[in-house]
């Protein structure tokens, strides 16, 4: 069940699996009808079947599926995707689909032969040669097109049309047409009754399409079934993805003994046992041992990363060799594994604009074409006389006009997106990253943690006279302690934990540093430009920090009540894949920026080494945020790559943000992609990605539309076969399926 609490306190989030949903009109149908109750914001996705819900606190899940229900379209409360593909409602329905294709394929074969032959050479009709047709049509255009009549019909009592209506009413005009001419009109053996005009047209056609209505069902049947067949592929990335999870858990007892527990029953703060070849069961902290964990299945990286106590270890992954004992941290739906899988899942169920502009065409379109069938068989009758190519073309018409590939061209490809992008360590937060990326130019980079390794050292401690260096490092680490940036980690990580004094009137100014009380004395910890503020800077200082800056390492000044007595100097390592990764940028024609807090020299240096020519440092937050504001106003479409509190505006306020997966939640949060990979080269990978993905959601909408907008003119011509406009529709979808799992195989090369 999936059931979450938004922003606001007094709305509730809900997933609703609906079923009975045949094309994008039917989920049109349901989420209008979902919105017309008070206070409710619903989105339905026809790929996922997946209704998303905001309702007010009075409006209860149970309510919300009565609605739905009542429309016509059974609903519950969505369950997590199975991991078993047993479990998969495309598969199941694709093998639902199967059984009856297997049916009328057989039969159909026969039948196409014998009502051609019939139909075109009347002097091989015998005594009873309707009922051997009617025999083998029955069961196709009854039980095997069943599923579609069903939903023409559950349509119908609600005074809507919908795809389905389209087959279900070609189909039974098909064999009703045929029935009058096999049973009623003029044949060998068959004296028709004396009639005029259009009733001898009528009554005197030898046209049969028997094997149109059963044929159409055999085509349209075989499209689904392939549909689901390619959606139940679309879908595989993310059960694979939740089949990572642990199933079972060895806990650890507090006589040392073990206990295997369901991994859902694990409570935080419990730990447990990981062996060589086990899945992790839960984000935590390394107690005992060492070991190897393969990280692939959130970072899409081969490379295994070593864990050893004090270390954190994430949910979902697996141990390769050793044995860890853990502490479980984050568990169930507070993992970091599961917080990925629901990205993805909310990523496949919203829509892009392209999408519900096809819903809203969808919603009109088959009232339309019902009415062109009318038209073009009344007036090819009345024009003609000939009751015959009337009824062809008017049956051309209707089923050659279905828009299931329109309902599909672009939630397909958004499943497969995303399913894809998490097999890679690329998080896609939904279509608005999509539908961004297609025109940024520009790339701006935050440093510390971004084109940098994020584990720096304190390479040197210099005090000022009167002062020794360990006490300096103390008092920084003391402060220190309360903050979680790169500076803080290096500086605690020198000191050690027997060393380390207390603090109170902890405080940090984002972007500038912290200060607290250590040992009754006022200690400031940062930027030199802010510690030093109003103060004399001592000559030994200021020729360190200099130094520093020169080689390209970050110093921080330290302040005892108002005098700066010490420098550290920090060094933090460039990624190994931040050069090719610029690079990368640069080949696909973008702009790439360093936008960090750190001094301009120091930032000079990074971005030398990586390739990065324009640099803008010693800017706080806001003037990150400036940053971007006047990209955007000269007419930029700007991408913010970060991983810090600090980074969190400008990942919020870029065109598209993309945070580094082991970055601070603000700035996950910030994002609308998230890169769990620690290699740079997932920057261009995203933005490739996204822009395939774009480039198939706009090849699949114009074969959908440009084939509704082509055929159905050519159909009302006349020139067009009804069996062979089912097979084209059917066809349609199934281009339409397939040419989006061509996505799956991006990056495979890479």
């Amino acid at each position: 069940m999936t059931t979450s609490v938004t922003p606001d306190a007094d709305i509730q989030r809900f997933q609703l699996d609906v079923s009975g949903m045949s094309c994008g009109s039917c989920a049109a149908r349901v989420e209008s009808t979902l919105n017309k109750v008070d206070g409710v914001r619903a989105s339905v996705n026809f790929a996922t079947r997946v209704a998303t819900v905001d309702a007010p606190a009075g409006v209860g899940a149970t309510q919300l599926c009565r609605v739905v229900t009542d429309a016509g379209y059974p609903a519950q409360l969505h369950a997590q995707q199975a991991a078993e593909p047993d479990d998969d409602p495309d598969a199941r329905y694709a093998r639902s689909l199967m059984v009856r294709l297997a049916v009328a394929a057989v039969l159909f074969v026969p039948l196409a032969d014998l009502s051609v032959m019939f139909a075109v050479v009347p002097d091989t009709r015998f005594a009873g040669w309707q009922w051997v047709l009617a025999v083998l049509a029955a069961p196709i255009v009854t039980w095997a097109a069943w599923p579609f009549h069903a939903a023409a019909l559950r349509s119908a009592r609600h005074g809507v049309a919908t795809m389905e209506t389209l087959i279900s009413i070609g189909v039974t005009a098909a064999t009703v047409w045929s029935a009058y001419t096999m049973f009623f009109g003029t044949s060998p053996g068959v004296s028709a009754p004396d009639s005029d005009g259009i009733l001898d047209a009528l009554l005197g056609s030898d046209s049969i399409y028997l094997e149109v209505a059963a044929g159409v069902t055999v085509f349209i049947l075989a499209g689904r079934y392939f549909e689901a067949r390619a959606k139940s592929k679309a879908g595989s990335a993310l059960r694979a993805l939740a089949a990572l999870g642990a199933k079972s858990v060895s806990v650890l007892l507090e006589d040392g003994s073990e206990m295997e527990i369901p991994a859902t029953e694990l409570k935080e703060g419990q730990r447990f046992v990981v062996r060589p070849g086990q899945t992790i069961a839960a984000d935590g902290l390394v107690i005992d041992g060492s070991a190897a964990v393969d990280m692939s299945a959130m970072t899409g990286e081969s490379k295994p990363v070593d864990a050893a106590p004090g270390g954190n270890v994430i949910g979902g992954t697996a141990v390769l060799d050793g044995r860890l004992t853990v502490e479980a941290a984050a568990v169930g739906a507070d993992t970091h594994f599961a917080a990925m899988v629901r990205l993805v899942e909310e990523a496949q169920t919203q829509k892009a604009n392209a999408q519900r502009l096809a819903d809203r065409i969808s919603a009109v379109f088959v009232p339309v074409v019902l009415a062109l069938a009318v038209l073009t068989g009344v007036g090819w009758i009345a024009a003609t006389g000939d009751v015959h190519r009337g009824v062809a073309a008017a049956l051309a018409v209707v089923v050659i006009a279905c828009p299931c590939a329109l309902g599909l061209a672009t939630p397909t490809a958004m499943m497969v997106a995303s399913g894809r992008g998490a097999q890679l360590g690329i998080f896609l937060k939904g279509h608005q990253a999509l539908e961004a990326i297609r025109t940024v130019d520009t790339v701006v980079f935050d440093k510390t943690g971004t084109l940098t390794t994020g584990q720096a050292n304190v390479t040197a401690v210099v005090a000022a006279a009167g002062w020794g260096s360990a006490e300096i490092l103390e008092l920084a680490a003391a402060v220190e302690s309360g903050s979680e940036h790169v500076v803080a980690r290096a500086v605690l990580a020198t000191l050690g934990d027997e060393r380390r004094r207390a603090v109170s009137d902890f405080h940090a100014e984002t972007g500038n540093g912290v200060t607290g009380t250590v040992d009754n004395v006022h200690v400031s910890v940062g930027r030199p430009a802010w510690v030093a503020r109003g103060r004399v800077v001592p000559a030994d200082l200021a020729a360190a920090r200099k130094d520093g800056e020169s080689r390209g390492e970050t110093v921080v000044f330290v302040s005892v009540d108002d005098v700066v007595c010490g420098a550290l100097t920090i060094s933090d390592t460039v990624k190994d894949s931040a050069a090719g990764a610029i690079a990368a940028l640069h080949e696909a024609g973008l702009r790439t920026m360093l936008v960090t807090g750190d001094n301009a020299r120091t930032a000079e240096v990074i971005a030398a080494q990586v390739g990065i020519d324009e640099v803008v440092a010693e800017v706080l937050p806001e003037g990150k945020v400036e940053v971007i504001e006047t990209l955007r106003a000269q007419g930029r479409v700007v991408a913010m790559v970060g991983d810090g509190i600090n980074d969190g505006p400008a990942l919020a306020r870029a065109d598209l943000g993309l945070a580094i997966g082991r970055g601070t939640d603000v700035a996950i949060g910030a994002a609308d992609i998230i890169l769990v990979r620690d290699d740079l080269g997932a920057v261009p990978l995203a933005l490739g990605l996204a822009r395939e993905t774009i480039r198939t959601i706009r090849t699949n909408m114009l074969w959908a539309f440009g084939y509704n907008v082509a055929a159905i003119p050519v159909a009302m011509a006349g020139l067009l076969n009804p069996l062979i406009a089912g097979a084209a529709m059917a066809f349609s979808s199934f281009l339409v399926v397939s040419n989006s799992l061509r996505i799956r195989k991006f990056g495979s090369r890479r």
